[in-house]
């Protein structure tokens, strides 16, 4: 009997082997990646190779990116779970973590010009910043907060610093539980720049606690940010310009 003739009489025999073959593919992916230290340029390509690959970097290799380049915030977002669930999937947070998004004018916070997005070489993510974006009834809230992304506008304006975080377990957090308990409205123009999804000003709500423009070197008022229903935070605010020695 050909093994062609056994395929149509064992139709399961082919589907087991087609299900192996895809865990091999998986596993001679990772070892790729680990060999190249989970390049981002390399993986974005990846992923937009097919729908295949696509489907696998969704479910598997962002958040094994995520885990390698930042294991104790994603460690901190999850409980410690290894499978835990990320609020807008593990595609999101990693675009999130290396992305940042650029802005343009709201209500809120207006400007001359926008400012596009780019891949950021390097970013550091801080729960103790977090905690300045936190007011004093959701303190309990754990928030990881970049630091600005500077943005240099023009010779007679302040720099334009963009920021972004990320909640953990935002459904069951004090802050969307404030949020909801004061029926803030969704704004209307703005969307997540990383999951698509709502967003709640925090200017418009009113909770944007002073501490927040203090740690981004900033003026209390000359900031604004953003949540989503996923837990994404992203902002804008004009940073104080640093005096030089020879200016004092």
């Amino acid at each position: 009997m050909s093994a062609a003739q056994r395929r149509r009489l064992n139709p399961l025999s082919q589907e087991t082997e087609s299900d192996d073959w895809g865990i091999l593919n998986e596993c001679v992916l990772l070892l790729v990646f680990e060999s190249i230290k989970w390049d981002l340029q390399v993986l974005c390509l990846t992923a937009s190779v097919n729908r295949k690959l696509r489907a696998i970097a969704k479910r598997l290799l962002w958040r094994k990116l995520c885990v390698y380049r930042a294991p104790r915030m994603v460690s901190a977002l999850v409980n410690g779970s290894p499978n835990g669930r990320i609020g807008g999937g593990w595609d999101a947070l990693a675009k999130l973590m290396f992305f940042c998004c650029g802005c343009e004018s709201t209500r809120n916070f207006k400007l001359s010009r926008p400012s596009p997005g780019h891949f950021a070489g390097a970013s550091r993510f801080s729960k103790t910043s977090g905690r300045s974006f936190l007011t004093k009834k959701c303190r309990a809230d754990l928030l990881f907060v970049s630091d600005p992304c500077e943005h240099p506008v023009g010779d007679k304006e302040d720099d334009l610093g963009i920021y972004r975080g990320v909640f953990r377990g935002f459904l069951r957090s004090n802050t969307r539980a404030c949020l909801i308990g004061r029926q803030v409205a969704f704004d209307d123009r703005v969307r997540c720049p990383y999951c698509g999804t709502r967003v709640w000003s925090m200017t418009a709500a009113r909770l944007v606690p002073k501490s927040a423009a203090r740690r981004l070197g900033s003026r209390d008022g000359r900031l604004e940010y953003f949540v989503c229903v996923n837990g994404h935070l992203h902002g804008t605010c004009w940073l104080v310009p640093l005096s030089s020695d020879e200016e004092n």
